[in-house]
């Protein structure tokens, strides 16, 4: 089924999807540069583990706050202009960094990061429902893992070009702080906060242009006058989008897979430190996590729908989840970071699957369907903050650091467990009638 046309009224110029490509190449390397923020303003501004993970509660958490309001400025504004809305938020968000770097107040850094993710939400919003419908429904599985692959190598770049800079020779400088006068000390962490500003100004450089491109790029506009049209197909019995269960647990399922997803990629250069492995070495834990998502999407890319179905790769997926999760745990040093870097495998075919399970058959409901699936996104701020705060707990309780970070992880096995019921059963569920 259908849920929205692409305006009729499109110009020749670069394919749509060619566009909604560099976007999510945007999302990933944007997304991505979270992985290094966190080791290095844990280190900047003399963070522990549970503060150190704000870092994703802000970002991510923007995806719940603004979901519903980025679905109201699509309206205003339509979603190509939304679009380049979107991106000179994001923008804004990358300025904020500069202050915040001259200042090292984190609470800025959170600012930042917030107002990212509020410009993110709005792209969200738009290019998801956009690549969905640029083909047949059974197929999108495909289609957004071609995206995957733009995100993923984006933020397989994003961790190496940032930890270069803002990372070189850490090791060292955690070990001098040791021995430095408190105004010393000072002194050397605010040169240590100042490596990010070149960084965000290229970023910020690069989203003003990117805005631009859009705004008179051929993009055409989504019709969704349209889903007025089709309101008798299948959904006219339903007056509420609460009367969509498998919707509603959708975005429960979502919830929890960007959470583990974050965990997976975020979490790995600190849990690599944790391990002892140095940060020179552990900076590039990220990078082979997202190449695993990679390889993941080239095999949706593959085999979906020809070899096997949305709901079947959900299903392995969330195996391989639970296997990869329990590895890591009874395991230790790089084996034990392996075997997370590995999780990159399981989760890259999650997005592509859950997101048309969880859409299907809304109708004129697909609009408000979409904002919440994107509400989802903020398991990603959620769950990474509970593992900084039972590795604290933990490690006062008098656990090593190094076997507390482990043990954090088993709150990754209920999630993908949840995940593989949604595979089994939780899509199929059927709409409530009045």
């Amino acid at each position: 089924m259908e849920t929205a046309t692409l305006s009729t009224t499109t110009k020749k110029g670069l394919s749509p999807v060619y566009i909604i490509g560099a976007l999510f190449f945007v999302f990933g390397f944007v997304t991505w540069l979270n992985s290094v923020l966190i080791p290095y303003l844990k280190i900047a501004c003399q963070l522990n583990n549970f503060e150190s993970y704000l870092v994703a509660f802000a970002f991510y958490i923007a995806y719940l706050v603004m979901a519903i309001p980025s679905a109201w400025a699509l309206k205003a504004t339509g979603f190509k202009n939304g679009m380049s809305l979107g991106l000179l938020i994001m923008g804004v968000g990358a300025l904020i960094f500069i202050p915040a770097a001259l200042t090292r107040i984190y609470g800025l850094f959170l600012t930042g990061l917030f107002v990212q993710g509020t410009g993110l939400a709005i792209l969200q919003t738009a290019s998801n429902p956009y690549i969905t419908i640029l083909g047949p429904l059974e197929s999108a599985a495909k289609r957004i893992s071609i995206m995957g692959i733009c995100n993923k190598v984006a933020g397989s770049l994003a961790p190496i070009i940032l930890g270069a800079v803002t990372l070189k020779g850490a090791d060292l400088i955690q070990k001098k702080l040791l021995t430095l006068s408190f105004s010393d000390k000072q002194a050397e962490l605010s040169a240590l906060a100042h490596r990010v500003i070149l960084p965000y100004i290229v970023i910020l450089v690069v989203l003003i242009i990117l805005a631009v491109l859009i705004y008179f790029s051929t993009l055409p506009e989504i019709d969704t006058n349209a889903e007025k049209d089709i309101a008798g197909q299948g959904t006219a019995r339903q007056t509420s989008i609460l009367q969509f269960p498998h919707l509603l647990l959708g975005v429960v399922t979502l919830f929890l897979y960007v959470g583990a997803e974050v965990m997976a990629g975020d979490s790995v250069i600190s849990y690599g430190a944790s391990q002892g492995i140095p940060l020179s070495t552990a900076k590039f834990f990220t990078t082979c996590t997202l190449i695993c998502m990679i390889a993941g999407y080239i095999v949706g890319i593959i085999s979906i729908p020809k070899y096997f179905t949305q709901a079947a790769a959900l299903k392995v997926s969330a195996f391989i989840g639970v296997v990869f999760s329990l590895c890591a745990i009874f395991t230790s040093g790089y084996a034990s970071v392996f075997f997370i870097a590995l999780l990159g495998i399981a989760n890259s075919l999650m997005w592509p699957a859950l997101w048309p399970l969880a859409i299907g058959g809304l109708g004129r409901f697909t609009k408000i369907g979409s904002s919440l699936l994107i509400m989802g996104i903020a398991g990603g701020a959620l769950i990474p903050l509970l593992y900084g705060f039972i590795v604290d707990r933990l490690v006062v309780a008098g656990y090593l650091k190094s076997a507390a970070a482990t043990a954090g992880y088993w709150i990754l096995v209920p999630c993908y467990i949840m995940i593989a019921y949604y595979a089994i059963a939780g899509y199929k569920l059927k709409p409530k009638t009045n």
